[in-house]
């Protein structure tokens, strides 16, 4: 009887021993919160139960950084779009792609895209999981075919043991490949400018004299296309630029079929414009006082220019410097350089 009641103790312990070896080698899966600001609309997207999942947006971050989506492996998604200028491209006025070769328009910033409902300057896309199509597919931003892509990754060791990692199954899908990029994208949050952080009344932030100047005539000239707390109404306005006669881009028309729509563009968000140069579809401007001038004294006026731009600013030099400094507390420092969305050293 000793005996039995020997073995059957340390049966029990070899259990509890079994038990906490499998809970403490177990996966620790780690998630990252998608958080939606106090008094802000609620997201078109959002990641389910708000938050996603280190893994995946690792992942995501890892493919959004990796040449492997173009065609000639030369091409990736932050060749256009870098972090450190609100995921968008300083160096050319439009997008330039494999062998060199130069799109039609302006690469634009990529932030807040949980709230965005028809993406890119045209409105052509619906979904942000379906957005990466278009750059990956476009014959002259990175030319590939996806299925030309998904057999690239098929015979990648290292990413058939990523997204294994991720979704149990090795054999790589383009499901599975746009869904990783989505959990990346979607975490692309900028709320923490120092506008942020006078509008939660936090201790010691205000605005300066000059900036709340700005605040005011923003308020006054800018609001209508560009609302608080996005500054963006999400549609599509003609702004009354210049016909490119060399690019001839229609904008939204050319989705629509709409001659009405013709020269309509999104509504881009005014947060971290400081710092996303060069602007407009075209990128025909390289500075912000450039933009400043068109809408005080350069804009086209006719039936089909937006009713919201029925007359010029008229701003004195002062009222243009005020407006510049506002726009200036709408850049997020924190958002532009959180290591969280740089690209790891390879």
């Amino acid at each position: 009887m000793k005996n039995v009641k020997f073995n059957k103790k340390v049966y029990v312990l070899l259990a509890f021993a079994a038990a906490w070896s499998f809970f403490a080698f177990k996966k620790r899966e780690v998630y990252l919160n998608f958080e939606v600001p106090k008094h802000w609309p609620k997201p078109v997207v959002h990641p389910p139960h708000n938050r996603v999942n280190i893994d995946a947006f690792s992942l995501g971050k890892k493919l959004f950084n990796d040449p492997i989506l173009s065609k000639d492996n030369s091409i990736s998604c932050a060749s256009c779009h870098l972090n450190f200028s609100a995921f968008t491209h300083g160096d050319h006025a439009v997008s330039h792609g494999i062998y060199g070769l130069k799109g039609t328009r302006n690469s634009p910033a990529l932030f807040n895209l949980a709230w965005s409902k028809n993406l890119m300057w045209d409105g052509r896309v619906e979904t942000l999981e379906s957005q990466p199509i278009n750059p990956i597919t476009n014959p002259v931003e990175m030319a590939s075919k996806m299925e030309d892509v998904i057999e690239k990754l098929n015979h990648s060791a290292i990413y058939r043991k990523l997204f294994y990692n991720v979704y149990t199954d090795s054999q790589i899908t383009q499901k599975m490949l746009l869904n990783a990029l989505f959990q990346f994208d979607v975490m692309l949050v900028s709320t923490n400018s120092k506008y942020d952080s006078i509008q939660r009344n936090e201790q010691g932030v205000q605005f300066t004299n000059e900036e709340l100047r700005g605040y005011e005539i923003y308020k006054k000239n800018c609001a209508a296309c560009h609302p608080e707390p996005l500054f963006t109404n999400q549609g599509f306005e003609n702004n009354g630029l210049p016909f490119d006669t060399a690019l001839k881009d229609y904008g939204r028309a050319a989705i629509t079929g709409k001659s009405s729509d013709s020269f309509y563009f999104k509504v881009p968000s005014l947060r971290n414009v400081a710092v996303s140069a060069p602007y407009m579809h075209d990128g025909r401007f390289s500075k912000l006082k450039d933009v400043i001038e068109h809408y005080n004294t350069g804009t086209i006026h006719s039936n089909k220019v937006s009713a919201k731009l029925n007359k010029n600013m008229q701003l004195t030099p002062q009222d243009k410097k005020d407006l510049v400094a506002f726009l200036n507390t709408l850049t997020d420092k924190a958002f532009l350089y959180d290591v969280k969305f740089r690209a790891e050293v390879q």
